[in-house]
């Protein structure tokens, strides 16, 4: 449950900016420490998302990170108060409208790209694309 700031009162993943000289990969293993306390042991890339908000000229970008091994117990933190459920039983409705469309491909080991457009409510999106693809690699 994230307790402050963007998304606040919603279930989300753990995140935030990256820092200079920082990797992005990087960047989630340090998020997810700060924000949770566990260390990741093993981080993988399955999504990339843009996320436009109507009145906010600057688009969001969002790089989705599986972990399947960590260490460590989740504490709650000044940003967020982690909490587990099943990976089929995720509770949509209290999160971001699009993880329901793009969690699929999660649980089908799939790599996806996508684009949701949100009103300024930031609870409704207009439109979407979503798609599956081979590689996260764009370089």
């Amino acid at each position: 449950m994230k307790k402050r700031g963007f998304g606040r009162d919603k279930l989300n993943g753990f995140g935030g900016k990256v820092e200079a000289n920082e990797t992005i990969a990087k960047g989630a293993e340090r998020e997810l420490a700060e924000e949770s306390g566990l260390v990741t042991k093993s981080i993988k890339q399955c999504g990339l998302l843009l996320f436009y908000f109507e009145n906010d000229l600057v688009a969001m970008e969002v790089h989705v990170f599986l972990v399947d091994r960590y260490e460590g117990a989740a504490v709650e933190t000044d940003e967020m108060r982690p909490q587990w459920f099943g990976i089929r039983d995720m509770p949509f409705e209290l999160m971001w409208a699009d993880d329901s469309h793009w969690w699929p491909y999660v649980l089908k080991g799939q790599k996806f790209v996508g684009q949701f457009w949100f009103k300024a409510d930031q609870v409704t999106f207009t439109r979407h694309t979503l798609r599956a693809v081979d590689s996260l690699d764009f370089a």
